[in-house]
């Protein structure tokens, strides 16, 4: 059997597994050589590539195998030209010819974006139902002017903070405003995931046209939660900074939110953290105490619940380091009361706080702590006690070193054994740093806060 007799046979073989996706990856593949033991092929794109490697690849190769005796190599290249593909791209169905009939069809007309994009925002959150506090009042501000009718005053806007703390209240808020305000404005809000996933499905299908247009040419407000979601995704992170580019170039409102500060993005391209910073970063911290308070009375009058202030300012003090968990404590205690005919008072909400969420007194270990300031900055164990130098991965260090020697007061040498052996006079030099910076610098003040908030709650 010749090579080419060998190759069509494996790759009939992998087509019966899967017809209609066979055809519809393998038209952006093409065959290029099967000698000396090495399958060559070529890849319109790198999604293209990863997703054949993993879905087909291996099926194919068993084939190859089977028939030339011994095991083989394969070799892949990416080009978008592709004249000779394996198969031709699936054909579309033709659309259905409209009835001839003269009497009038009547047709549900399609929901247009304005009524979709509605369905997806939450309609309690805008800007009159924000609690505006010291934590937040930049965000808040920033958030108010990108809505207003005038045109955003700061683009891009970038706004950052930890999980539960408001930042996709503000967004909603923004397209909430936008919607009543310019009724024609073209207003596009999206997760970064769902920004990835339409991305893949228009790459799949072939129809990135109809992907650029949504969100280059017929976008006035583009609105992205989650931008960290993008890291390490290459193709996504391309895509995106062109389509920045021509929303900024546009003078379009761009407005964008994230767990981090753009500085702290890992695996994020320089050149998209350099556009981020290009308009003003505003970020949301832990509010303090009254502006709980306010929150959870807030939430009170919403809901139509019965709130005493004492246990208003109870609920804030036990919950301290998100929103979300703070409202829906809140919740928690209505549905408690409404099912055991209880009414809301201090001895009642002081019991069932303690019985949801008994506290333990101390953290237990160096390990804890590592832990949970890997967990803030998303990397590993591995990569905080390397001996790498970066940037960000020497902040957070410093800033493991630091909480550990205020918490658990460990000594130096122990904390220098603890993270790699290191030399006690670093480990010195990283607490006086991280405690210099924490009295100047707000950034990493929210860090921190962050953090020890999470510590708290793992008590």
């Amino acid at each position: 059997m010749g090579t080419q007799d060998t190759w069509q046979s494996a790759l009939d073989h992998t087509r019966a597994l899967s017809p209609a996706s066979f055809e519809q990856w393998f038209s952006s593949v093409q065959f290029e050589s099967l000698e000396n033991k090495t399958l060559t092929l070529t890849a319109r794109d790198e999604f293209v590539r990863d997703w054949v490697k993993t879905h087909f690849l291996p099926a194919l190769v068993e084939q190859l195998e089977q028939q030339l005796g011994s095991g083989i190599a394969v070799e892949w290249q990416v080009d978008s030209d592709l004249p000779r593909p394996v198969c031709d791209p699936p054909v579309k169905a033709a659309p259905v010819p409209a009835p001839t009939s003269s009497r009038r069809i009547s047709r549900v007309p399609p929901r247009s974006v304005k009524r979709e994009l509605r369905e997806v925002l939450n309609p309690k959150y805008r800007f009159d139902q924000f609690v505006v506090g010291p934590s937040n009042e930049l965000a808040f501000a920033a958030a108010a002017s990108s809505a207003d009718a005038n045109g955003p005053k700061y683009n891009p806007l970038f706004i950052c903070g930890g999980t539960g703390l408001g930042k996709t209240h503000l967004v909603h808020a923004i397209a909430h405003h936008v919607l009543d305000e310019r009724p024609n404005a073209r207003v596009v809000y999206v997760s970064a995931e769902r920004f990835t996933n339409e991305f893949i499905e228009a790459l799949q299908h072939q129809r990135m046209d109809e992907f650029r247009t949504r969100y280059r040419r017929e976008c006035d407000v583009l609105l992205l939660d989650d931008i960290q979601f993008l890291a390490g995704r290459e193709q996504t992170q391309e895509e995106f900074f062109h389509t920045f580019n021509a929303l900024h170039e546009a003078d379009k409102a761009i407005v964008v939110t994230s767990d981090k500060y753009p500085q702290q993005l890992q695996k994020m391209p320089e050149r998209l953290v350099s556009r981020f910073t290009s308009g003003l970063v505003a970020d949301v911290q832990v509010p303090r105490l009254e502006t709980r308070v306010a929150i959870v009375k807030k939430k009170a009058s919403l809901e139509k619940i019965p709130l005493p202030d004492e246990v208003a300012v109870l609920l804030a003090q036990h919950v301290q380091s998100n929103v979300r968990e703070l409202e829906g404590a809140l919740i928690r205690l209505a549905a408690k009361s409404s099912l055991t005919g209880r009414t809301i008072d201090y001895d009642f909400a002081k019991a069932e706080i303690a019985s949801v969420a008994p506290r333990r007194p101390e953290l237990m270990s160096v390990a804890d702590i590592q832990r949970a300031v890997c967990n803030h900055f998303q990397m590993t164990n591995a990569e905080l006690l390397s001996k790498d130098r970066h940037k960000s991965v020497a902040f957070a260090r410093q800033v493991a070193m630091y909480l550990c020697r205020q918490r658990l007061r460990c000594s130096f040498p122990e904390l220098g054994r603890a993270f790699g052996n290191r030399d006690h006079t670093t480990v010195m030099s990283a607490v006086r740093r991280v405690e210099a910076l924490r009295q100047k610098d707000p950034q990493v003040n929210a860090h921190l806060e962050a953090i020890e908030q999470s510590l708290i709650a793992s008590d």
